[in-house]
């Protein structure tokens, strides 16, 4: 349980990096509407795979994950943001979980009890397990030794804290489901790749393909050159367009939006009252005896007495801290919206960064039977027999008393104060209310230039009257704007930028890079076209926003759809026009070299083009070009041909023939890799 305290307090933030899923919003905002009755009908809120998914069960699993959340990263209390993606995270694991069990199951594929045993606490330890800081040691390494110490703990533990042996368990069972599906995945994963195979006449196609590869002059006039205002397009041209590909043009309910940000940013009397700060207390800084107590009370970044070597030590202080010596002072110094000051209080420290420890612990305070220890370890008992007979913790006791590696600020400064000055070897005592101990430092890590810094730092931020400021003036404009229209020629008048944000989906986490936002996508697909938001408080901005198009589920219109059709027709004008233009031209001008200075541009080369190729030389993706280049005869001049990015005409190299034998085996591995990368 010690363990799983000191990860709470000192975990560094979990990178969970998973997408959002449409219903992990949607129980979300379930779960806050506090509607008895729908919650009586809506207890079922998903199907995956078949199994009804019910609103309790997700729940639990938001609160395993929330469990998760704060042993990892430290934190007690999480933001809308941080809720949202949790929420997100837990969905996301659901709906993997149940179409992994759904599709193993149908394929006989399991994870036995011995199996997972071996991955979780045998020789085979799971990444998953080994990454945890719960398991690691002092040196962040992992420890199998502090992996089976958690877990006889959460199983074994009867005199642990029931509130926070269930905390524990709740975190060792997220990660053994999670170990559980990562096995189940992998096996599923191998299924898959087995299956990807390939028979002996698609590898001889392949190679085939392959072996026959020519050097590709050509001559290539771009679409751009030729101006989208010169081509016209009719409405009913389009409209024929639309019916063609109608299917290319299905879409899920989506809303667009335009919205005006109020930044909630320090005004003048913000700067004004820093200022005046920075003046009053900097030459209290400069003077006082009592440091601790001045940065303690005024400053962002608190005093307790660190020692800074260059690699942690501030950026924009490392050359003043390692350049100066004890008293000197830095500042004040105004940079990005921040007031700095810094006083050196001891320079030309020499210390270790990490030191390896053990200790013997004896409960009570028998100060006489402690010195007895110690001075019966200077006179020849090994520190490993007085630990193993008279210390009371025996899980390290078993292991000659040691603790392992810390670091300076991972412990007790009564603890960390002699370890970091004394030298190896050497022994010394440390009361607290729960006894003794009796600590031995074994190694230390080779001293390195330290310095003590106290630092004074005050970032200007806002004010709540700045803060209330901003929010009243949004407001007002909210208040002023009762549509649409009204909305925009405000804006206008008071220079406000509207900023669009479209093809909003249900399940869209934010708008644009706006935190906190996801309360506004909720909005839009509760309201009107036309219709005008209240302030929303984002954090960082205040949001007004107005909706300006709501699509349903189904076809884009022909409108909606008439750029992208515009633009699909204008380049089939455009290729015919030039292939019309070109062929006139190549029958003028029958070599490349001529054609080329004729359209004032050069003939470029694509190397080692054969039917298998994925790029034509720089000019990319092409994939019709690179068919007919390849059955081109060598020497002669191709006709005008419509690629993607312009019309070529191209003049095949003498083609090189790879005459090695066919391999069968090599050929099918080959051809594997490479539509597994496609695949990708």
């Amino acid at each position: 349980m010690a363990t799983l305290n000191k990860i709470r307090s000192k975990g560094v933030l979990l990178a969970v990096i998973v997408g959002t899923a449409l219903l992990a919003f949607i129980i979300g905002d379930f779960l806050n509407s506090g509607s008895t009755l729908f919650h009586q009908s809506k207890q079922n809120v998903a199907e995956i795979a078949g199994e009804k998914i019910n609103i309790a069960e997700f729940t639990a699993a938001i609160e395993q994950m929330t469990n998760v959340y704060k042993i990892e990263t430290g934190q007690n209390e999480f933001n809308e943001e941080q809720t949202a993606q949790l929420r997100a995270s837990v969905w996301d694991n659901l709906v993997n979980e149940k179409i992994l069990a759904s599709e193993a199951e149908k394929l006989g594929l399991s994870v036995s009890n011995e199996e997972l045993t071996d991955r979780l606490i045998g020789k085979n330890i799971h990444p998953l397990i080994m990454q945890r800081r719960v398991f690691m040691d002092e040196k962040g390494q992992f420890s199998h030794a502090n992996l089976l110490k958690f877990y006889n703990n959460i199983f074994e533990g009867a005199n642990a804290d029931a509130e926070q042996l269930k905390e524990a368990k709740n975190y060792w069972l997220f990660w053994e489901k999670a170990v559980k599906n990562a096995i189940l995945q992998e096996k599923y994963a191998m299924l898959f790749t087995k299956a990807v195979g390939s028979n002996s006449i698609e590898a001889k196609y392949n190679f085939e393909a392959r072996r026959s590869t020519a050097d590709i002059n050509f001559v290539m006039q771009p679409y751009f050159a030729v101006s989208d205002s010169s081509i016209q397009v009719s409405d009913a041209e389009i409209k024929d367009r639309y019916n063609k590909e109608k299917e290319l043009f299905k879409q899920e309910a989506n809303r667009s939006i335009n919205y005006v940000a109020f930044d909630v940013v320090p005004l003048k009397e913000d700067f004004k009252a820093a200022q005046e700060w920075m003046n009053k207390v900097s030459e209290e800084f400069k003077t006082t005896s009592d440091v601790a107590a001045v940065v303690n009370s005024e400053s962002d970044i608190s005093y307790d007495g660190r020692n800074y070597s260059e690699k942690t030590v501030p950026a924009n202080l490392k050359d003043f801290a390692f350049g100066n010596g004890t008293g000197a002072i830095f500042g004040p110094v105004f940079q990005n919206n921040t007031y700095t000051m810094a006083r050196i209080m001891e320079a030309g420290i020499m210390q270790s960064d990490s030191v390896k420890l053990r200790h013997i612990f004896l409960a009570g305070n028998d100060e006489k039977k402690a010195d007895s220890i110690i001075g019966a370890i200077k006179s020849g008992s090994t520190f490993a027999d007085m630990a193993m007979k008279y210390s009371v913790v025996k899980e390290t006791a078993a292991n000659g008393g040691e603790i392992g590696w810390i670091t300076e600020g991972a412990v007790a400064k009564d603890i960390t104060g002699p370890a970091f000055s004394k030298a190896t070897n050497e022994i010394f005592k440390v009361s607290s209310a729960q006894g003794i101990q009796i600590m031995q430092i074994m190694e230390k890590t080779p001293a390195r230039r330290k310095v003590k810094l106290a630092i004074l730092e005050r970032k200007v931020t806002p004010s709540s009257q700045s803060y209330s400021k901003i929010y009243n003036e949004a407001k007002q404009f909210a208040a002023s704007s009762t549509d649409m229209e009204k909305f925009e020629k405000n804006a206008k008048q008071k220079g406000y930028v509207i900023n669009p944000a479209t093809g909003l989906l249900k399940n869209t986490d934010r708008i644009n890079a706006v935190p906190q936002s996801r309360q506004v996508v909720r909005w839009a697909f509760d309201n009107k076209k036309g219709n005008v938001s209240d302030v929303f408080d984002c954090g960082t901005q205040f949001i007004v926003a107005t909706t300006s198009e709501i699509n349903e589920e189904g076809y884009k219109t022909v409108a909606q759809a008439t750029q992208q059709l515009k633009a699909e027709i204008i380049k089939d004008k455009k290729a015919d026009m030039m292939i019309k233009n070109l062929s006139g031209l190549v029958a003028k001008y029958p070599t490349l070299e001529t054609l080329a200075a004729a359209l004032n541009t050069q003939v470029k080369t694509a190397p080692a083009v054969n039917f298998a190729s994925y790029q034509f030389g720089e000019a990319g993706f092409e994939p019709y070009i690179i068919g007919k280049s390849s059955v081109l005869a060598s020497g002669k001049i191709s006709a005008p041909l419509k690629g993607n990015s312009g019309v070529y005409v191209l003049l095949p190299g003498v083609k090189q023939v790879d005459n090695s034998p066919f391999n069968p085996r090599m050929e099918t591995a080959h051809f594997i890799f490479r539509r597994f990368i496609v695949f990708l």
